[in-house]
């Protein structure tokens, strides 16, 4: 496959937050892009709106006649979430059409660029983010496939002049391992995605061959305490490469000090809140500062760093209320997330809205759930998220609930948490979760500011 061929690109599950990042991307590019996804979301409005057709019926006579016959100018791309007896997919399959992952079209572009890779069961999307940020911000510049979309720049696809790209490297189905990395960074290996790994030494095998993909001379960049180690090891807190101290909230933002063996960047303000943050910050610098950007540029690209949507995303910020919204849906993604908002407003009565996705997740995970849930002083729990999943028996929200310590807690359905926030009128509310929990984003928005 030559990437530089293409015409035409067909993706089926357009909508997910990757597949729609190469859409922009090829579309971008001068290709006629269209696709099929489930589900009409404002990401795929977003398509729409840019030119690219987006259909959401699973009818082979929908597609555009140009598919038709196998061409090297035509590039058809699938997620693998997407159900085996999709009658898209099928046809694709039935004429004879060679169908690629996401992960193996980002393999091809990265073959030809200096690639930074961000790997990790969390904190990846931030991660990614801020580089990609730091590096346009400082006019370093790049390319950019992110798994959400960027604050500053209100997408999921940055284009640059030069030959660098940052990649988020997914380790769900083993897509990473296509990439050809030049700086490489791992966030995290916490145990997760079990239903396609079975258990936690063969994702951990899954990042070491992921490491091991890092071209010759280049680097790698890894949190420490992982069960494997890097060039450069870096954490919040030391002992490390590169670390950060003197970590302080002042006025609700988050200050620290980035200190490795040769620097110390002082009062080094981030744009965004929360402890996990300042820790992908140092990797994000790390990564800065081997491109030899000065500490100047990134310092005053760090300030006016908004984040990603969906990564403690301040909704409504007001003397009467604050809401944030955020992605986490492992118990460490919550731990992290809720021991900051502990940290910015520790006298503050904390609601939180979550929705558990996936059952197997839900499952192998019960424990931690459990525990770091009862962190909340009231707890909304809504029904798991299905995603591609069947329901496991006995397996339920209702399940998690009777494990969590805490009294003021209850199984709710979206309408619900509505009405309680309506009748209640939280000082401090939080929604978690990967599923389709931000649909209530904006009717809580409405809510709180009225």
């Amino acid at each position: 496959m030559n990437i530089d061929q293409i015409k035409r690109v067909y993706l089926i599950g357009v909508g997910g937050i990757g597949m729609s990042g190469l859409a922009r991307y090829f579309h971008k590019l001068g290709c006629a892009v269209s696709g099929y996804d489930k589900t009409e979301t404002e990401l795929t409005m977003a398509l729409v709106k840019e030119g690219i057709p987006v259909i959401y019926t699973d009818d082979v006579a929908l597609i555009d006649t140009d598919f038709v016959v196998p061409s090297e100018e035509s590039l058809i791309i699938y997620t693998p979430a997407i159900p085996a007896d999709l009658k898209i997919k099928n046809y694709f399959l039935e004429k004879g059409f060679e169908l690629f992952k996401r992960s193996q079209v980002l393999g091809l572009i990265s073959a030809s660029r200096f690639t930074i890779g961000v790997a990790g069961t969390h904190g990846k999307t931030t991660t990614s983010t801020m580089i990609a940020h730091i590096l346009k911000d400082s006019g370093y510049d790049c390319s950019a496939f992110l798994g959400g979309i960027s604050s500053n720049y209100n997408t999921n696809v940055l284009f640059g002049a030069n030959n660098v790209v940052v990649v988020e490297a997914d380790e769900y189905d083993r897509s990473f391992l296509t990439l050809h990395p030049d700086i490489a960074i791992v966030t995290s290996a916490d145990a997760d995605h079990l239903d396609i790994y079975g258990d936690e030494s063969h994702l951990i095998t899954s990042f070491e061959m992921y490491l091991d993909r890092v071209v010759d001379g280049g680097k790698r960049i890894v949190k420490t305490g992982l069960p494997f180690a890097g060039d450069i090891s870096y954490s919040k807190d030391g002992p490390a490469d590169v670390y950060a101290q003197n970590i302080h909230v002042k006025d609700g933002q988050f200050y620290f000090d980035y200190v490795g063996a040769d620097v110390t960047i002082e009062q080094v303000l981030l744009g965004i809140p929360g402890l996990h943050n300042v820790e992908n910050a140092v990797a994000a610098i790390t990564v800065a500062r081997l491109l030899k950007i000065e500490d100047q540029k990134i310092v005053a690209a760090l300030a006016n760093f908004k984040g990603a949507k969906r990564r403690f995303e301040f909704i409504v910020r007001n003397e009467k209320h604050i809401y944030i919204d955020d992605y986490a849906h492992h118990p460490e993604e919550l731990r992290a997330f809720l021991s900051s908002m502990r940290k910015l407003y520790p006298e503050k009565k904390l609601t939180v809205v979550f929705q558990p996705h996936l059952f197997t997740r839900t499952r192998d995970f019960i424990d931690g759930f459990a525990e770091v849930l009862g962190m909340a002083d009231e707890l909304l729990l809504m029904e798991i998220y299905p995603a591609r999943e069947l329901p496991i028996e006995g397996v339920t929200s209702s399940w998690l609930l009777d494990k969590v310590d805490l009294i003021n807690k209850r199984v709710v359905s979206p309408q619900e948490v509505l009405t309680i926030a309506q009748d209640e009128q939280p000082e401090l509310l939080v929604t978690v979760g990967a599923g389709d929990i931000d649909r209530l984003v904006r009717p809580l928005k409405d809510i709180l500011e009225k």
